[in-house]
Order: C-alpha cells, then sequence, then structure tokens
C-alpha cells in the first residue's frame, strides 16, 4: 500500500528486534556478573540456616511430640522412629532446594530485569534502567530471601509447634495399633519405590509435548498479536520467554519428581486412615494413573488414562477446596482425616492473557503493601489515643514470635481488619475496601490459591459482621477484645465506650466473630514475608512514638520557657517602677495579698 507506512513498520521490527537482541545479551552478561554473588549469599544464607538451626527444630519437634495429647503412645512411637527418616529428608530436599534457586535466581533475575526495563515509556529511562536494574536489587533480594526464610524457619516454625501444644486436649486420640505399623512402613518404601520413577517417566514421556505444544502456543501469539505479544512493548520479554521455554520444560521435570515424593510418602497415611494394607497398594496404583490423567488434561491430550485407577477411599472425601470457618474454629485441634494427597506440579498451557490484563488485574503485593499501611495508620491512631504505648512496641520487638506480644503482633492487625470489615460493610462494598478507595472483589482478585485461603474465610466473616447488625456499643466491646485479648486489666482501662454485652447469645456471636479473626491473623503470621513486612510497621509506630515524646517534650518546655520569660517581664518592669519601692517589697506584698 502506502510506502511511508510500510516503511513505519519496518522500522517498528527492526527496532523491536534490536531491542530484544540488546537485552538478551546484556541481561546475560549481568547475570555472568551479578548472578554468582546473589547465587552464593542466597545458598550460604539458606543453608547455613538449616544447618545452624537443625537441632533446635530436632529438639523443639521431639518436644512438642512428647506434650500433645492427639497421638496415644503407640503413635507418638512411630513418628519418633520416623523422624529422623523426614528430617534426613529435610536436610537433602532444604539444601538441594537452596541451590537450585539461588542458581535460578541469582541468574535469571538480572536477565528478566532487562528486558522488565523496556516497559518504560521514556526512551532514555528504558536504556539507563536496562543498565542498572537487576544489578544491586538483585543482590538485596537474595539477602530477603535468606531472611524471609531465616523467620520461616526461627520464628513461623516454633509459632506453629507451640499452638500444637496448647491446642485443647480432645477425648477422641489419634491411635495406632502395633498392627498397622508394618504396613504404613512398607506401603510408604512402595510408594517411593513406585512412584518416583513413574512419576519421572511419564513426566519425561510427555515432556516433547509441553515443550512444543508451548513453543506453539507462543508463537502463535506472536503472530496474532495476542496474548503476551498484543502490547509491542511487552514484545521483547515475551520473545525471552520462547527462549526459556525449556528451562521451564526441565523444571516441570524436576517438579514433578519432588512431587512424586510426597505422594509416594502419603501412601502410609492412607494405610493408618483406612487401616487397610491392599487400600495403600490401591493408593500407589491409582496415584500414577491419576498424574497421567492430569497431565493429559493440562497438555491437551487424550481424555482419561488408560492405567488402573481402583478405588483407595472407603467414603470419598469431599471435593470442596474452599477453607471453611466454622469447621476449622470447632475441630481446629483436631487432624484431618479426608485430607486429599499432596498436589502435583506441572505447568498449564492455558490460554495466556496480555500484559494489560495481567496489569489491570490486582496483584497480591498490591493487596499486601495497602493493607500494612492501612495497619501502620491504625497503629499510630492508637499511640495518639494512648491506647497502644510504646512498652507494647518494645515488647514485640524482644519477643520471638506473636504470641509473647500479642498486643501488637495479634491484635493490631485485628483490630485493623475489623476497621477494613466494618468500612467495606458500611460502603456497601461488594469485596473489601482497603485505603485510596482500592476495592477487592471475587472479578479483580489475583487467581492465586494463597490469597483464596485468605480471601474466602474474609469474606465470609464480613457476611458474619453484616448478619448481625451490630450496635455501636457492640462494635466497641469487639475492638477491645480482638486488640487485647483476654487481657482483662487493658479491656478495663480503654474507656472507647464498648461495655460487657448482657445478652449471652450476643456476646458468644461476638466473640467467636473474634476468635475466628484471630485465627487468621495467627495464621497470616506465619508466612514467610509477613514478619518482615510488620517489623517496618512496628519501626514505624516506634518512631512515631519517639517523635511524639519529643514534641510533648518540647511543647512542655515551651510552656516552661513561655512562664520564666513572663516572669523575667514583670521582674524587669518592677525593677523600673516609679514608685521607688523595691523589686523585692512589690513582690511580697503580692505575695501577701494572694495568701
Amino acid at each position: 500500500m502506502d510506502f511511508p507506512g510500510s516503511m513505519e513498520g519496518w522500522a517498528k521490527a527492526l527496532y523491536v528486534v534490536f531491542v530484544f537482541f540488546y537485552a538478551f545479551f546484556l541481561g546475560a552478561l549481568k547475570g555472568i556478573v551479578v548472578g554468582p554473588i546473589a547465587c552464593l549469599i542466597l545458598i550460604i544464607g539458606n543453608v547455613g540456616v538449616i544447618l545452624g538451626l537443625f537441632p533446635a527444630h530436632v529438639a523443639w519437634t521431639v518436644y512438642t511430640l512428647l506434650k500433645i495429647h492427639m497421638f496415644d503412645a503407640p503413635l507418638k512411637v512411630a513418628i519418633l522412629i520416623a523422624l529422623p527418616a523426614l528430617f534426613g529428608l529435610w536436610l537433602g530436599l532444604g539444601i538441594a532446594g537452596s541451590v537450585l534457586v539461588g542458581v535460578g535466581y541469582g541468574f535469571f533475575t538480572p536477565w528478566v530485569s532487562t528486558f522488565e526495563a523496556f516497559r518504560l515509556d521514556n526512551e532514555s529511562k528504558k536504556f539507563a534502567h536496562c543498565i542498572v536494574d537487576g544489578t544491586w536489587g538483585t543482590i538485596k533480594g537474595s539477602c530477603t530471601v535468606v531472611r524471609d526464610f531465616a523467620d520461616m524457619c526461627y520464628h513461623s516454625y516454633p509459632s506453629y509447634l507451640k499452638e500444637l501444644r496448647e491446642s485443647p486436649g480432645t477425648d477422641e486420640r489419634q491411635k495406632l495399633r502395633l498392627i498397622h505399623v508394618p504396613g504404613c512402613v512398607i506401603v510408604g518404601i512402595m510408594g517411593l519405590v513406585v512412584e518416583i520413577p513413574l512419576f519421572t517417566a511419564i513426566a519425561i514421556v510427555k515432556s516433547p509435548y509441553l515443550l512444543f505444544k508451548g513453543w506453539s502456543r507462543l508463537l502463535h501469539d506472536l503472530i496474532s498479536r495476542e496474548g503476551p505479544f498484543l502490547e509491542t512493548v511487552c514484545v521483547p520479554i515475551a520473545g525471552l520467554t520462547i527462549f526459556v521455554w525449556p528451562l521451564v520444560v526441565i523444571a516441570s521435570i524436576l517438579l514433578a519428581i519432588f512431587s512424586s515424593i510426597f505422594v509416594g510418602l502419603y501412601a502410609s497415611v492412607i494405610v493408618y486412615q483406612e487401616r487397610s494394607f491392599r487400600r495403600g497398594i490401591a493408593y500407589v496404583i491409582a496415584m500414577v494413573a491419576e498424574f497421567d490423567e492430569c497431565t493429559n488434561d493440562w497438555l491437551y491430550l487424550r481424555e482419561g488414562t488408560f492405567l488402573p485407577k481402583p478405588q483407595y477411599r472407603k467414603k470419598k472425601a469431599s471435593q470442596s477446596s474452599e477453607f471453611s470457618v466454622r469447621g476449622n474454629s470447632v475441630n481446629g485441634s483436631k487432624l484431618n482425616t479426608s485430607m486429599e494427597p499432596p498436589a502435583m506440579l506441572m505447568p498449564s498451557l492455558a490460554p495466556s492473557r496480555s500484559v494489560r490484563e495481567t496489569i489491570q488485574e490486582v496483584k497480591m503485593v498490591q493487596i499486601w503493601g495497602n493493607m500494612m499501611r492501612y495497619c501502620e495508620m491504625r497503629g499510630k491512631e492508637l499511640l495518639d489515643a494512648n491506647v497502644l504505648t510504646a512498652a507494647d512496641i518494645y515488647e514485640w520487638m524482644r519477643g520471638k514470635n506473636i504470641n509473647e506480644a500479642a498486643i501488637v503482633g495479634v491484635g493490631l492487625p485485628c483490630y485493623s481488619l475489623l476497621q477494613t470489615l466494618v468500612l467495606s460493610i458500611k460502603a456497601n462494598s461488594s469485596g473489601v475496601l482497603l485505603l485510596d478507595d482500592f476495592e477487592i472483589t471475587y472479578l479483580n482478585r489475583p487467581k492465586d490459591k494463597l490469597l483464596d485461603w485468605f480471601f474466602n474465610p474474609v469474606m465470609v466473616l464480613k457476611e458474619q459482621i453484616r448478619v448481625i447488625k451490630l450496635g455501636e456499643a457492640e462494635l466497641r466491646y469487639l475492638e477491645k477484645i480482638v486488640l487485647f485479648g483476654n487481657n482483662r486489666q487493658r479491656l478495663e482501662g480503654w474507656d472507647n465506650g464498648g461495655l460487657m454485652i448482657p445478652d449471652a447469645l450476643r456476646a458468644a456471636q461476638i466473640e467467636g466473630i473474634s476468635r475466628r479473626m484471630i485465627g487468621m491473623i495467627r495464621g497470616v503470621s506465619k508466612l514467610p514475608t509477613y514478619r518482615r513486612k510488620f517489623r517496618q510497621i512496628v519501626k514505624a509506630l516506634v518512631t512515631h512514638s519517639l517523635e511524639k515524646d519529643v514534641s510533648e517534650k518540647a511543647l512542655v518546655t515551651h510552656s516552661v520557657d513561655v512562664d520564666v520569660s513572663e516572669r523575667a517581664l514583670v521582674t524587669r518592669y518592677l525593677e523600673k517602677d516609679p514608685s521607688g519601692r523595691s523589686s523585692r517589697s512589690i513582690i511580697s506584698v503580692a505575695s501577701d495579698e494572694n495568701v
């Protein structure tokens, strides 16, 4: 058609090709330079945490196993016998995982960051960020990964064990008859011997399908300008995806092998739950067929599987993956005997979306940051109202986990969450309304299983609060108990208008809501990044508390200075009094008159 138009199209195409190869080789160079440093930091840090805390982990686990009341003596002995193998598995997988994550993060993060720089609008900034991004940030990121891993091992794991020890005992103990011990051991070993090689074989045989079907979809999107190739600025990033897709295939094989270990070991649990050696064998056979069927579905191959798939449950487990708040609160101390086997990890070839659609979807990072900012804002309000004190904050910083400083560690996030839900209800929001009119609903929430685990219970809790229609005094009372828990002295010391509820049913409903909310926060607090981000909030509250103290002292000093200045003015005025009387006599007369 018109020649200028075609020239412009050719210029854009040449620009995209130039940008791709420029970013590709520059990212590879940065990966070679920065990668070893970040890789060593991550590997040495994580392996050091694993080995350094290993004796403590063994001691904590054994102590908890001896203290809890949910297992009978034979089952405790069986678990103690199995612990060396489990801890050996932890060491092996932990160290191997640290090496793989270190290599992957250290070498590929600078590479991806180089391509990400071309999303910027300013051309000069694109090439500047292309050089800078992924260098120092990768090294800092590796330190952050080590810190989060250390928090999980040093804070989250002991906190979980402490909750197990403090969980109320039940009449129904998990019992183990010695006759089932050999069956559990034999089937567990059979599960490893069968699942690992067969899962590996299936993954390797089907990996060419995953490789070529993935390339086919990406090339189709490139030609038709769909999915990640819809925007021109994202073409280099999507082109990198085509290049690294073989690595994704290799990673899927490794993940399948990794999953097969836990799927195989779960056969022992089936024997224990079903009290049947035969059903354990049936589980081992069925899981191979299940894995074959799942991979067929993901790769759009023939439906079903030709492998045998025997029934291994007497009563089929519920297929609902929704989190039950009521069930968790009632039976939280019991083992879930209808647990599904561990998930098998494989990539999916679902239709790809454009980068613009991905950006429009709310990200987990946005939700996390917004909630943390709101928690910080509520904390400052409570400090200004003298509801929280500097001693509460320092107590949290000294404590090992949130249980040792529950007012700040649990109460403050619960109070912030309650205010968020109340504001969402008052605004008639269909989801959860956060800061800056930022609303998260079922439509725009991230498609993330981790968020589902938190978001669905929060929506249930919001609906429960809305249905019972709390009055003003009841809401203030709920604020008290979520913030201070069972601390009666602090509950009575905060006069916010909330009074004890005379109606027993109403009080039970309110306390049930508070318990569920506290349980959610305790669960979220065990996530790896939570403690690091919450520590930033606590530091901001410490700074705010110090500034508040300084301002109050400055105000007192200013009032004292004003008082001294006024006295000095009176003294000078009296010294200049024309009556000839001394200032001392005048002051003494004034003093006598006041008396």
